[in-house]
């Protein structure tokens, strides 16, 4: 939502203050213009990226929108999830978590977590490594080696859209001269007319890299900017989940791994320890009060 209103304060400033100047709004409505410029940067986007990238940026531009999904609220959820499976595994074994780990869509445990069982990704990347811990053929450190991997190759396909907005972002400006060379070659066909004629051919050219240089800094260059700082919250909660996971195959107990794990929460959406330690406590005291 916040990039929405930023992106109408962008535009109501430029054109609010080209109106303050007497300036006539009916002269920056060029469609030819608009259509050299914005056709050429889909063009470069679709001659520079593969399907599956280009499918990304839409779905990115919807995260965009909606805003981070990693939450305080979400970084609580995951951090009881995990608790709860620990526990399970210190209590009944490792065996007693493996029925979870290999179908977590029927998993009494994950199923009353629908945000991990939704992302496909965030549930692979825990499962498998819990899986690892269960077969007990790996160390900590393979372990902690393979989940770096994971990471890596997801945080760089991640950043694939980021990327190619940018560089259309880039492309805009030079996109705006080519669409201001074509209105001069117009305007210079037009000589020896009405001034009146002249006049607006002219106008038109430079609206061509009016329109280029805006788009750039004003709204494709930001949205770029926006999904990578999306693409790190989803890098940064992925490494608080390596940190629990490892905690707990090195031998902490289940509350002293969420205890490292709040730590490498970032601090704006950190919870306190009184809040990970109620949200974790929660099912114990009802059971209690059941009994």
């Amino acid at each position: 939502m916040f990039s929405i209103i930023g992106i109408v304060v962008v535009f109501g400033a430029v054109l609010g203050g080209f109106l303050m100047e007497k300036g006539p709004m009916a002269v920056l409505l060029q469609p030819a213009e608009l259509v050299i410029i914005a056709g050429a940067a889909l063009g470069t986007m679709l001659i520079g990226n593969p399907m599956h990238v280009l499918k990304q940026i839409v779905s990115d531009l919807m995260r965009v929108v909606s805003g981070s999904t990693f939450t305080k609220k979400r970084y609580v959820e995951s951090l009881k999830m995990m608790f709860d499976l620990f526990n399970k595994a210190r209590k009944e074994g490792l065996v007693a978590i493996e029925s979870d780990v290999e179908e977590p869509a029927k998993s009494p445990l994950f199923s009353k977590f629908p945000a991990f069982i939704k992302d496909h990704h965030v549930r692979d990347f825990v499962c498998d490594t819990m899986r690892m811990a269960i077969t007990g053929g790996a160390s900590a450190f393979d372990v902690d080696q393979m989940m770096e991997l994971d990471m890596e190759v997801h945080h760089a396909e991640a950043g694939q859209p980021a990327s190619a907005l940018a560089t259309v972002a880039d492309s805009l400006p030079g996109m705006g001269i080519v669409a201001a060379v074509l209105g001069v070659v117009v305007t210079m066909s037009a000589l020896g007319g009405p001034p009146e004629e002249i006049g607006h051919h002219v106008a038109a050219a430079l609206v061509g890299t009016f329109l280029g240089i805006l788009l750039c800094y004003g709204m494709i260059g930001p949205l770029a900017a926006n999904l990578t700082k999306l693409n790190d919250d989803q890098h940064a909660y992925y490494h608080v989940l390596r940190v629990v996971m490892l905690s707990f195959i090195k031998g902490m107990s289940p509350m002293l791994a969420i205890e490292m794990a709040r730590r490498a929460i970032p601090g704006h959406v950190r919870p306190s320890f009184q809040e990970v330690e109620k949200a974790c406590r929660q099912k114990s005291d009802s059971v209690a009060a059941a009994a």
